[in-house]
């Protein structure tokens, strides 16, 4: 598989992971080659929706108690997640959003404000 990575990202010699903002700008690449351009933000938000809407059918399917649907069959958690990355990196991109720097923030923001609340979570403790 690593071939195949290094063939599809296209990275510098030695450089075997992908960034966020690698994944940005391939992602911007990829639309601009062979998307023409992005859909408007309300189109990708509704797209972003559908996508979750297979995750999670996926995710009731696998974990929960529903059962395979002839259609479903096949299908891999970890491809419908990546749908529903690349369709928020789309909107991250059209709106100039940098996810490296979004997700530091948020983790510091769920650091500062989570940061006793779990571990006094008396119903994770058991």
């Amino acid at each position: 598989m690593p071939s195949v990575k290094k063939k599809i990202l296209n990275l510098p010699k030695g450089q075997n992971n992908l960034t966020l903002s690698d994944y940005q700008q391939k992602v911007h690449q990829w639309i601009t080659t062979h998307g023409v351009r992005y859909f408007n933000e309300l189109t990708n938000t509704v797209l972003l929706m559908e996508e979750m809407g297979e995750f999670a059918r996926l995710m009731a399917r696998t974990f929960g108690e529903q059962s395979f649907r002839k259609k479903d069959k096949g299908k891999k958690i970890e491809d419908e997640m990546a749908d529903v990355f690349f369709v928020l990196t789309c909107l991250a991109n059209q709106m100039n959003i940098s996810l490296e720097d979004a997700l530091l923030r948020n983790l510091e923001k769920r650091s500062k404000r989570d940061r006793k609340r779990h571990k006094q979570n008396k119903k994770l403790s058991t």
